[in-house]
């Protein structure tokens, strides 16, 4: 089939390997460049935490996200990508006097799901065992079968396939003014196609009268002293900030610049992505003071060694988000709509784009 998809993000790229696996023959039309730097995609820190999310989310969140785990391996083979898949859990802890604050977020979790109950709780003792830099902590849960995809490396190899697949154009820095079943209407021009999919985020408010975006802010940090191994989440009363690691240097190479990437690096350094803001607002300028000295703070008591860390990127961006906060697929004759992934992108994109198809266009 002749296929459009809008907006290659990261919901327009799984669906892209997805599609040409299948042998059909693809027009990517987006605003930006197909670097996707510019995309939430890219921006975000790739955890793959059904447990983590399920605090704050539905059950049907967590099931997503159980399946996504076990597409994601494959989708980053069609890629390219092979060292950007981890899962090793996910550490939750917080301050002594915030240990209220964890037992309850493990309580809520057990009340939702009956595989939370087999959730491990670490004493000082355990978790140095599993975290030797986080033993300080009193106590923490230990979610193990959660892990990570490395964004920016997903981003940019799929970036690098899909120009180079003959089955594919790429119409970047395109504008799409509509877009109906089997039509896409951009600069003055309409093109057919046998089917339609519409990825645009927050690009699709025309049709969306209640999509919404939220603003999320990242530092990523540079240190050679501290070596967490693992997604490290902390719990809070006014913030939840995530420490997400980073090998250093494609494969393992000590390098500075990867061309792949196209990120700079410290040879012999270790990167981490933190965040934790959720701001209803769908300004994407620079990060604010106040969120700055909040994520700071906070990883800087998680483990000092953070003080003498280099500050390499800050990031922020929007999430597109309906008010219910769950992913919406919109399934018509040559037309499918996928928007809505929130917070939970990487978690849910493979899950959700794997519904999509199975329900609209192989039905």
């Amino acid at each position: 089939m002749n296929i459009a998809i809008v907006g290659v993000g990261l919901v327009g790229r799984v669906l892209a390997l997805n599609l040409l696996k299948e042998g059909h023959t693809l027009t990517l039309f987006d605003k930006s460049s197909k670097e996707g730097t510019d995309a939430a995609g890219f921006t975000a820190a790739g955890m793959l935490a059904p447990f983590a999310e399920l605090e704050t989310a539905e059950s049907a969140i967590f099931e997503y996200g159980k399946r996504s785990i076990e597409l994601w391996p494959d989708i980053l083979k069609e890629a390219g990508v092979y060292d950007g898949f981890q899962q090793k859990g996910t550490i939750i802890t917080a301050h002594s006097q915030d240990i209220p604050e964890l037992e309850h977020f493990i309580t809520s979790l057990r009340n939702k799901v009956e595989e939370a109950e087999g959730i491990e709780m670490l004493d000082s003792q355990e978790l140095a065992k599993l975290e030797p830099e986080l033993g300080h902590h009193s106590k923490a849960f230990y979610l193990q079968d959660e892990g990570q995809v490395d964004a920016q490396r997903f981003m940019a190899f799929s970036t690098n396939i899909l120009s180079m697949n003959p089955n594919v154009t790429w119409m970047e820095h395109t504008k799409v003014e509509k877009i109906e079943p089997a039509k896409v209407f951009y600069e003055d021009k309409v093109e057919a196609f046998d089917w339609v999919f519409d990825s645009r985020g927050l690009g699709a408010k025309e049709h969306f009268d209640d999509l919404r975006g939220v603003r999320g802010e990242v530092f990523w940090l540079e240190s050679s002293e501290i070596n967490i191994t693992r997604p490290t989440r902390l719990l809070h009363p006014r913030y939840k900030i995530y420490i997400v690691p980073r090998e250093n240097g494609c494969e393992g190479m000590d390098i500075e610049y990867c061309n792949e990437c196209k990120i700079s690096q410290t040879p012999g350094s270790k990167r981490y992505v933190v965040g934790a803001t959720e701001i209803e607002s769908e300004d994407t300028s620079p990060m604010s003071v106040r969120s700055s000295l909040e994520l700071l703070s906070a990883v800087f008591s998680v483990h000092s060694g953070f003080g003498e860390a280099r500050i390499v990127n800050t990031e922020t961006n929007c999430r597109p988000a309906f008010k219910d906060n769950l992913p919406r697929i919109e399934n018509l004759d040559k037309l499918t709509r996928i928007n809505g992934l929130y917070r939970h992108g990487y978690l849910l994109a493979p899950a959700i784009v794997e519904q999509a198809l199975n329900e609209g266009i192989y039905k």
